[in-house]
């Protein structure tokens, strides 16, 4: 058997007779007797002996079918009166339905000798505790207030002989999955009956089947009636002008998973996608007026299942297959009678159920009525939900939803929100700041049950044009570095004492490493001075950079240049010698000779030459690269 089958033509195994009223055990024959039943509803003839035989069962059973007799009646002969534990757990999506359920409970059980009790979520704990410390044998209620009263000891299910999901596919739409999976943890490791009925069995509905119930039995009413892959069809007479509140009432209590809300022109469909964007919905538009690549956006959120309400027109939506399509809303009925089918038939496919509903006014009622007559569609009218109906259904989410968030907080987080009671009280008490509250509330629900879906980034978005790059100022000098400072200690050491005569460079005429020399006034530039023998052949520099020069006496050290030609033109003059006559630089302040001195300079003695310079010694300094 596959994970999803097909209800209308799977059979169970070992499939057994149904039972009439007179076939039935003594008490369930007496109970049927208290309630008034003349006969057994199809869904519990069929239903009815399987559970007797306490198999697994999964049945298909629309709402007033009469299935809460189905699974009530049963647990006459599986329970025993005198254990007073909790012995069957019927989950229900409603405080509504639970109230109906307990009420079908103590008109077929009390007089057997069982006791039920009913807990949801919105009241006191009080009169609930005290039932379950009493010994209910049945407990009825919502998923929610079920597991607090778990988690803090009131009850157990130690005990537990049959687990009852009523109306499973509403129990999933309000949001208890999570609560669902969270009470699983609290069954006991042996084996119990387990049941699920549901009136419609989408995938995620099977899905969560399997999780509770490993190996089910299905069980539908018959061929003829609606099974798995059908749709149901619904339609509301809306009066006036109210057709755009009357789809957001609508959506809240439908509360589908995903749905394409069909419109006849373009105009329409923008309107009515800024009418749900308004309203905090998931919702995007598809329609002729989009470009291209606007097209494919929305058409890849779609089939990514990030999109949950599509708005669009029969020619822009031809040929769009969405998967696990919950619900088809015709805001607008088509003007063509054949576009109903094809537009209803988006939703129901590929083996899941789908529901497609229709907005109409009471004249185009009859138009739809004859669309029906037309294909053979059993057409289902719904009254309008009122504001009353959809502020009492909201009411019942949020509860489950906050009450399940005060379950995940621990000591810590409880002990710091009890310094907000007595404001929560103030609050609550005055009339005017209630709209405070309100609007906690609804932020809230829109954040945890409406808000949009990240988007996916499968397209990229069209990148724009890259931003010119700021030009980049010269970088600036650097100062001079204590590197070459060591090397010119150690120069002056290797070189000895210097004649104290000569003359010492000032700081203002020495540049910072790297830059060109500073051209210095034409007074202050070169001072001649005595003249080498012409038989003296001595390596003579350039005129050196300013942070090369060093007093009289000591070897010139070549500057180091920004350049690569600067520094060949270096290691040019000093490696090629020269034979011309010593020239030093003189650094400012210059020292004026004396006049004899310059019209008459003195001869280097014959007996002493005049000595060589110092060596240059290679390697001594690495150029600065680039």
């Amino acid at each position: 058997m596959s994970d999803y089958p097909d209800l209308s033509t799977d059979e169970p195994v070992n499939p057994l007779p149904e039972v009439t009223v007179e076939q039935l055990p003594d008490r369930l024959r007496e109970a049927v007797g208290r309630a008034g039943w003349p006969s057994l509803m199809p869904v519990q003839a069929r239903a009815i002996p399987y559970l007797l035989d306490r198999r697994d069962m999964i049945v298909q059973a629309r709402t007033g079918s009469g299935k809460t007799g189905a699974f009530l009646l049963p647990m006459l002969e599986r329970l025993d009166p005198n254990l007073h534990k909790c012995q069957a757990l019927v989950l229900v999506p409603t405080r509504e339905l639970a109230r109906q359920v307990a009420e079908d409970a103590e008109l077929l059980c009390t007089a057997a000798g069982f006791r039920s009790v009913v807990v949801y979520g919105g009241v006191g704990y009080g009169e609930q505790v005290d039932a379950l410390k009493g010994g209910a044998q049945i407990v009825i209620g919502t998923p929610g207030r079920v597991l607090d009263h778990l988690l803090k000891r009131n009850m157990s299910l130690e005990h537990l002989k049959l687990l009852v999901f009523d109306e499973a596919d509403r129990m999933l739409s309000m949001g208890f999955y999570p609560d669902m999976k969270a009470l699983q943890r609290y069954l006991p490791k042996r084996n119990f009956q387990a049941c699920m009925f549901s009136a419609t069995f989408p995938t995620h509905v099977l899905r969560t089947a399997r999780e509770f119930i490993p190996e089910p039995t299905f069980l539908t009413l018959s061929r003829e009636q609606v099974h798995v892959t059908d749709i149901e069809h619904l339609y509301y007479v809306i009066p006036g002008m109210d057709k755009d509140r009357a789809l957001v009432r609508i959506i809240e209590l439908e509360n589908p998973t995903s749905a394409i809300i069909f419109c006849n022109t373009k105009v329409r469909v923008h309107y009515v996608t800024a009418v749900l964007q308004r309203f905090g919905y998931d919702a995007d538009e598809f329609s002729a007026d989009l470009s291209q690549r606007d097209r494919e956006q929305v058409l890849y959120r779609v089939r990514q299942g990030g999109l949950r309400f599509l708005v669009a027109t029969d020619v822009a939506a031809r040929g769009l297959d969405v998967p696990e399509l919950s619900h088809v809303i015709q805001y607008e009925p088509p003007e063509d009678q054949e576009a109903y089918i094809h537009r209803a038939g988006r939703t129901g496919r590929a083996g899941a159920t789908g529901v497609a509903i229709a907005l109409v006014s009471a004249i185009e009622k009859l138009e739809l009525n004859r669309i029906g007559k037309r294909y053979g569609i059993n057409l289902q009218e719904r009254p309008l939900p009122t504001d009353a109906d959809v502020a009492d259904v909201v009411g019942q989410r949020v509860t489950l939803l906050l009450e399940a968030r005060l379950r995940q907080r621990d000591g810590l987080h409880t002990e710091r929100s009890k310094r907000f009671v007595p404001l929560a009280r103030s609050l609550a008490e005055s009339e005017e700041e209630s709209a405070i509250i309100a609007m906690l509330l609804d932020d809230y629900y829109q954040e945890t049950l409406h808000a949009p879906v990240t988007q996916p980034t499968g397209i990229p978005a069209r990148k724009a044009p890259p931003k010119p790059e700021p030009r980049k100022e010269a970088a600036a000098p650097k100062e001079p570095s204590t590197r070459a400072g060591r090397r010119e200690k150690r120069a002056q050491r290797q070189s000895g004492p210097t004649d104290a005569s000569a003359p010492v460079p000032s700081t203002e005429t020495v540049a910072m490493e790297g830059a060109a020399p500073r051209a210095e006034p034409e007074e202050r530039q070169i001072a001649p001075v005595a003249t080498a023998p012409p038989e003296v052949v001595a390596p003579v520099a350039a005129a050196p950079e300013a942070d090369s020069i060093a007093p009289a006496g000591e070897s010139p050290k070549p500057a180091r240049s920004r350049s690569g030609r600067g520094r060949k033109r270096d290691r040019d003059v000093v490696e090629a010698p020269v034979k011309t006559s010593t020239v030093e630089v003189a650094a400012a302040p210059v020292v004026e000779p004396a006049p004899e001195a310059v019209s008459a300079p003195e001869p280097a003695p014959a007996a002493e030459p005049a000595p060589a310079p110092a060596p240059v010694v290679k390697g001594r300094w690495r150029p600065l690269r680039g």
